[in-house]
């Protein structure tokens, strides 16, 4: 397999250079040259396999030749091992929809299932290498922890991980803080999650500090988050397709468009999926891009679900490149035009393939302490409030198809809204205790890459004096 920049303007390379280079050098995306399709056969079998069965399916044509079938097959075998459940992820029946949870891993998000993999394939390649490398990533909550929780300890690998300061949950943040290997490094910057974003891109496209600091990426710019993330997709929908013979609809709460997108690339692949409906909280850049054609950025509104409060979801790119006919001239004059502007038209043609593929819908604080009442009221389910918000999206965009809604989090990470929904508070497990009692150790810096590369300087210094 080769992947390609979706803004074309360098070289196709291997899932190796992909993986370890995060960001393509022309400031693009990196995106499979192509989809390998899974047959009626694969389909049949994947049906009764284990999630690792799964992965090893889907995932072995991304990653030949840079890793060889028993090679992916020993980093499957312990990438979950630290998942609460046999099954790492679990269907949950509600009266008119199944939930698909997916946070039983070490931090308790979606996160874990891809960042417990990436953690492994790190490893293989530096030892490969014989060099060490510095994870940079941004957080708007969940992908902080979880990548931390993959990277922590490495001997290889130092990670630092910028988050908007204050613009996180308690306990989003204390997973994060509370973490003392000394190869972690936590940054808390005066800003919003774009922001952060915004800087990790920025020091990514600077040639000279991506060599310098040995730079690689653990946000959903890194291919093999999305790829890892297709395994869930496949895997549910199989089994409900055995159950239902039919297509499946999924709804999924959206900020970066990472995990939505890695539906799509499944049901590309030929996995029984239907409609895909992207749920957004007040943050509605994309359920606002369906409705008028455009995509348009405003001001980041704090709500009860931060890790959708986004108005530039990184991962759109992707699937921009794919609306405009694989024609990476047209995808820069887009991305020129978002920042320059702050936004662009879709056109005709490609918006009317948007809308073919997806749906999209909108809930605001308001909605989401009330589905977050609701269901726990009729199913007697706690949901977490990203969760609560494909829920109520997913209620106007059902059909007799089956529906699925992604359960992004454990809802002990959000005890205020949901105490505030259902007058009492979740129940927490003792790992999410255990945070709430721990030493923090984090740096509160500017907004801004200057501020960014001095703490990565002052860490380059200090490993090369050690």
């Amino acid at each position: 397999m080769r992947y390609i920049s979706s803004r074309g303007q360098c070289p196709a390379v291997d899932f190796e250079t992909a993986v370890m280079t995060g960001l393509a050098p022309d400031g693009g995306l990196y995106i499979p040259s192509t989809f390998p399709r899974l047959t009626e056969g694969d389909l049949k079998r994947l049906q009764d396999a284990s999630f690792v069965e799964v992965a090893a399916t889907v995932l072995k044509p991304f990653v030949t030749p840079s890793l060889d079938e028993q090679e992916l097959e020993a980093m499957l075998d312990k990438a979950w091992e630290s998942f609460r459940l046999d099954t790492v992820t679990y269907l949950r029946p509600l009266q008119d929809a199944w939930l698909l949870e997916l946070f039983h891993g070490p931090t308790f998000a979606f996160k874990d299932v891809a960042l417990q993999l990436l953690g492994h394939i790190f490893d293989h390649f530096l030892a490969k290498r014989q060099r060490s490398a510095t994870v940079l990533g941004a957080t708007s909550g969940d992908t902080g922890s979880a990548a931390i929780a993959g990277c922590r300890g490495r001997k290889q690998l130092r990670i630092v991980i910028l988050h908007p300061h204050e613009r996180t949950s308690l306990i989003q943040r204390r997973q994060m803080t509370t973490i003392t290997d000394a190869n972690v490094t936590n940054l808390a910057l005066r800003g919003d999650f774009d922001d952060c974003q915004a800087i990790v891109k920025e020091l990514f496209g600077d040639p000279v500090a991506r060599n310098e600091y040995g730079l690689t990426a653990v946000n959903s710019i890194n291919i093999a988050r999305v790829l890892a993330q297709m395994v869930y997709y496949v895997q549910s929908s199989v089994q409900l397709w055995k159950r239902f013979g039919q297509a499946i609809d999924f709804c999924v709460p959206t900020g970066n468009f990472g995990d939505i997108l890695a539906g799509h690339w499944a049901r590309v692949m030929g996995a029984p999926i239907g409609r895909l409906v992207i749920a957004t909280n007040q943050n509605d850049i994309l359920s606002r891009l369906f409705e008028q054609g455009r995509y348009e950025t405003d001001e980041v509104s704090q709500s009860l679900s931060p890790s959708m409060d986004i108005q530039v979801s990184s991962n759109f790119e992707r699937l921009l490149y794919e609306l405009g006919q694989g024609d990476p001239h047209w995808v820069r004059t887009q991305m020129t035009a978002l920042y320059k502007n702050g936004g662009f038209s879709l056109g005709e043609a490609a918006t009317d393939k948007l809308r073919r593929g997806f749906a999209a819908g909108r809930c605001d604080d308001t909605q989401t302490l009330a589905e977050i009442k609701k269901t726990f009221v009729n199913d007697g389910v706690t949901l977490d409030p990203h969760t609560a918000v494909a829920r109520a999206v997913a209620r106007n965009h059902q059909t007799t198809a089956p529906m699925v809604i992604l359960a992004t989090a454990h809802p002990a990470k959000f005890p205020g809204a949901v105490q505030k929904a259902t007058g009492q508070p979740p129940t927490t497990p003792q790992a999410l205790k255990q945070v709430l009692d721990g030493e923090e150790r984090f740096e509160v810096i500017e907004a801004n890459a200057q501020a960014v590369r001095a703490v990565l300087q002052g860490l380059s210094t200090a490993t090369k004096l050690g």
